[in-house]
């Protein structure tokens, strides 16, 4: 029998049924389970959660003043399209999504790991909460995703591809049913990489050859995992199967060309490439984000011509967080981007090139200025330890705000 309790009554040995409110304020990844741990009941007292649907016949029931039991619990509301925010007011929200999506892929992926079955509706929850933040703001989680720690990378990296596929699926005017889709397909699209070695997976010096066929075999091991999950879709396996794949055959596991590679699978590999390539890891230091465009534009028969132009437009030629120089001479970060031109974006100036010294911070937008971009520059060669504090707002750029 379901009952709805008050969150303050609950107690150890309870099955919980059915948590009331958004799952983003108790950050409980399944729906249902046995409550037989402390950590767990102090989570949930301690969370934002007011009702509480347990099931007597799968656990304890309240003592007799309870309340009345009902037997069935109320609907699940879809969440109403956000209105965009400003970039940090969204990121101030985007660290909290990004903090639970991260648990929520931990645990889905050692499910999966484990032969167990995901839930769909708590996963369709996760990529609904992923593409209503990039829906009030376009660059806000997907940019804040690249400053993850080398040691959250690969759940981290699948709540960024998310991001980015969902913001793609968009631009190529899909529907929104093949918008979720994306969503859930950049998530689950590197889980194969659980059956990898974690002394491979991080490895800190270059891959052996043996080592790196190992790796090349995510794809198909995480194809394996999906097909234990009936309510998986085709084009999301597809994804994880073939988001390495490259349009002149190059790729694996299959060498597949062009137009053998599925739409959905070519947008996978410029989603995956261009977050693993802008993010730090064990063995490099991740590219700016304009650097990472300008070099995937130069590999000719990587990507699909017609995605990734398509995806440029998605994130900038200069995307949030890149630094580049103005014929000015000042040197800023790129905070926004304009909707009409790439090639003026909103800028963060501090520092000026010709003097090497800070200047007041200003705010310029480009397209109503004759100030223009000349250049990208490096952080590093210059110096800069705060560049990701001038457009995220944030106090302490490239540490983890996941948890």
């Amino acid at each position: 029998m379901l009952k709805c309790i008050p969150a303050s009554q609950v107690t150890l040995g309870m099955h919980i049924h059915k948590l009331d409110g958004s799952w983003i304020d108790h950050a409980f990844w399944k729906s249902s389970f046995l409550l037989n741990r402390n950590e767990d009941l102090q989570r949930l007292l301690a969370s934002k959660v007011q009702g509480v649907w347990i099931d007597t016949e799968k656990g304890c029931d309240l003592k007799p003043q309870g309340l009345q039991a009902v037997h069935k619990p109320p609907a699940l509301k879809r969440p109403v399209a956000s209105p965009h925010m400003e970039m940090k007011a969204e990121v101030a929200r985007a660290v909290k999504v990004c903090a639970v999506a991260k648990g929520a892929v931990i645990e889905m992926f050692s499910d999966l790991r484990m032969g167990r079955a995901v839930e769909l509706t708590r996963v369709a929850s996760l990529v609904e909460e992923i593409s209503q933040s990039v829906l009030r703001h376009p660059h806000a989680l997907i940019s804040l995703a690249r400053l993850k720690k080398s040691d959250e990378y690969t759940y981290m990296h699948s709540v960024a591809v998310s991001g980015l596929m969902i913001a793609l699926a968009r631009q190529l005017s899909l529907s929104p049913e093949l918008v979720q889709e994306a969503g859930l397909a950049g998530l689950f699209h590197d889980v194969g990489k659980m059956a990898i070695p974690e002394g491979i997976l991080n490895k800190a010096g270059a891959l052996t050859e043996a080592e790196f066929d190992i790796m090349r075999s995510h794809p198909v091991e995480g194809a394996k995992m999906l097909r234990n999950c009936p309510h998986i879709s085709a084009l999301v396996l597809d994804v994880c199967l073939h988001h390495h794949e490259k349009c002149n055959g190059s790729g694996y596991p299959h060498g597949l060309v062009q137009d053998q590679i599925s739409l959905f699978a070519q947008m996978g590999a410029v989603c995956d490439v261009y977050d693993a390539i802008t993010s730090e890891r064990p063995y490099k230091r991740g590219w700016g984000p304009a650097d990472a465009i300008q070099k995937m534009a130069e590999w000719k028969g990587h990507f699909d011509e017609r995605v990734f132009q398509a995806f440029v437009r998605c994130v900038g030629i200069y995307p949030v967080g890149a630094l580049v120089r103005l014929e000015s001479g000042r040197i800023g970060v790129v905070i926004e981007q304009n909707p009409k031109s790439l090639l003026t974006p909103v800028v963060n100036v501090f520092f000026s090139a010709r003097s090497r010294l800070p200047i007041v911070q200003a705010v310029v937008n480009l397209a109503e200025q004759r100030d223009k971009i000349i250049g990208r520059e490096s952080a590093e060669e210059w110096g800069f330890k705060h560049v990701d504090e001038l457009w995220s707002g944030l106090a302490q750029p490239k540490t983890s705000y996941f948890g």
